[in-house]
């Protein structure tokens, strides 16, 4: 590390480049879920607000809430409800502002609740 510090003063480099190609290991790390749209409704939003241990997800009456910044990926809301939520392969979070990382995820409305 101090080497490469050293190198990089000597010629006058303050960055370093972006990755011309993904790494072939980015495949397997764990990756924060994905939501499918309509798919959850308030009973499961619930079940996935208690299973996410970093409070992550929380819901009100018409979203579930999701801040992918507090996520872990842990994978516990794709083991409960796997036809709803999968991994979604996005590793590079990268954002300017944090409100930007919160996602809101519609809830599927019930039949009587209109």
């Amino acid at each position: 590390m101090t080497l490469w510090f050293v190198r990089g003063l000597r010629r006058g480099i303050v960055t370093t480049r972006y990755p011309g190609k993904p790494d072939a290991s980015a495949g397997d790390l764990p990756t924060p879920p994905a939501f499918a749209e309509r798919a959850i409704d308030r009973s499961l939003a619930d079940r996935l607000v208690a299973v996410c241990p970093s409070h992550a997800l929380s819901h009100d009456s018409k979203d579930l809430i999701f801040d992918v910044g507090a996520c872990t990926a842990c994978g516990r809301c794709a083991d409960d409800a796997g036809w709803a939520v999968q991994p979604s392969g996005e590793f590079e979070l990268a954002v300017t502002c944090r409100a930007d990382l919160i996602k809101r995820i519609s809830l599927r409305q019930e039949e009587g609740a209109r």
